[in-house]
Formats: C-alpha cells, structure tokens, sequence
C-alpha cells in the first residue's frame, strides 16, 4: 500500500491523513462556515471519520488522495487538499479523472493558504502521475474557491447537477 507523499510550501507542510489528526479534522468538517459549500451541514464525527479513512485508502488504491496541510511554522491544522475518485455519476462523467478538492479551516480563510496548496498539489500530480487532466466542481455561489481554481489554471467547461444543485465543473489540462 502506498503511504503518500509529504509535500512543503513556503508556509505549509502536507501529510497523509492519519490518525491523530481526527479531532481537528471533525472540528473543520462540523464547523459550519466551512459546510456551507461542502455539504450544506455540519458534519458529524462519524461521517468525519469515514472521509478521513477514505481519503488515507485512496492512496493505496489509487496512487492519489489527499493530504492534512498544516501551518508550517506553527503547526497549525489548514485543512485538506487533494485529488478524490468519488464516482459521484455527473454528466458529463469524471470518472477516472483526479478531482482536485480543498477544504479548509475557516481560520486560515482569505490568507491565501487554498491558493499557495492547491498549486503544490497539482504541480505533485502533473509530475508524480500518468494523469494530464484533473477536474474539480463548485458551486456557483463559491466566489472564493472559483478564483482559487482559475489561478492555478482550472477553466469551466460544464455546467452539471449535483446533489439538486447547479454545479460548475472546471477542468485543468497538464501541459507538462
């Protein structure tokens, strides 16, 4: 199984999810600035918990997955960046394709740690992996993450319904 890489920015540190990084991450997933562009609602410990097992499995099963990014210089819990395989049957159909995902602790919101993880995330899978194109979906009201998609290089090519909602699907084509 592969344990995943460690990334380092200017001023954050990524791991893979492991255990004792749980409470922090429930906290971040039950907060509910952070759920209103996730799910809608807080999440509760036990969901947490299985995205947390998830997101560790998909390492192994996928050579992808995300990582917990923490404040470098202080250690801090950021939140999660990385690439998920959710199968979630949109149309048109990601499967198969990396979906870039960030969520992060709304303390950190607006320093423009998403921004500084997402590049080190995606410049990781335009050299680690075979992939040439990773994709991502937000909802339209999410002013904030669409920019932090289109500065590292993700463009809207579908419009789709996820979870009865209008939901922009962006795409991002590696041209290493």
């Amino acid at each position: 199984m592969s344990e995943g890489p460690s990334l380092e920015t200017d001023r954050l540190v990524f791991h893979v999810p492991r255990r004792e990084d749980f409470e922090e991450f429930a906290a971040m997933r039950a907060d509910p600035i952070v759920a209103r562009y996730t799910s809608g609602k807080p999440e509760t410990a036990n969901a947490t918990w299985g995205r947390l097992l998830h997101y560790r499995g998909l390492w192994g099963i996928m050579g992808f997955g995300f990582w917990v990014v923490r404040e470098k210089q202080t250690g801090r819990f950021v939140g999660t960046i990385g690439f998920n395989e959710a199968h979630r049957g949109l149309t048109p159909s990601m499967d198969g394709i990396p979906e870039a995902g960030w969520v992060l602790a709304s303390w950190c919101h607006g320093k423009g740690f998403a921004t500084e993880g997402v590049k080190a995330a995606c410049a990781w899978l335009d050299t680690q992996t075979p992939y040439r194109r990773s994709v991502c979906i937000i909802s339209p009201a999410n002013q904030p993450s669409i920019r932090i998609a289109e500065k590292n290089g993700f463009s809207l090519f579908a419009t789709t319904q996820y979870m009865n909602e209008e939901t922009l699907m962006f795409e991002r084509k590696i041209t290493v």
